[in-house]
């Protein structure tokens, strides 16, 4: 899906490691929620409460989730889940174009 209709987007954007990371939530008339953001080059941890599915749309990107022992290479077009109450890590190697949706459990 390249676009989203009938959300809810929320004006002030999520930002993160001065800026490195930022992202817009949207709101979908369910509830459910999702960001759209933008990581630039660097490393990275992140805290989750709820799973995540994160879309890589472009760039390129090593992972390491809580339940893997070694880095994973994401590419634009490959997503990867993230379980609830956990950490991850990156290490974004180019500008990288995101998808986070926040899933039920």
């Amino acid at each position: 899906m390249s676009e989203f209709q009938n959300v809810t987007v929320v004006k002030k954007a999520n930002v993160y490691f001065n800026g490195s990371v930022t992202s817009r939530t949207i709101v979908f008339a369910d509830g459910t929620k999702k960001t759209l953001g933008i990581m630039l080059p660097g490393e990275y941890e992140f805290n989750t409460g709820a799973k995540e599915l994160m879309e890589i749309l472009s760039g390129e990107l090593d992972v390491l989730l809580p339940q893997n022992s070694g880095w994973q290479a994401i590419q634009g077009g490959q997503a990867f889940e993230v379980p609830a109450n956990s950490k991850f890590s990156l290490k974004v190697k180019t500008v990288t174009d995101y998808c986070c949706s926040f899933l039920a459990e």
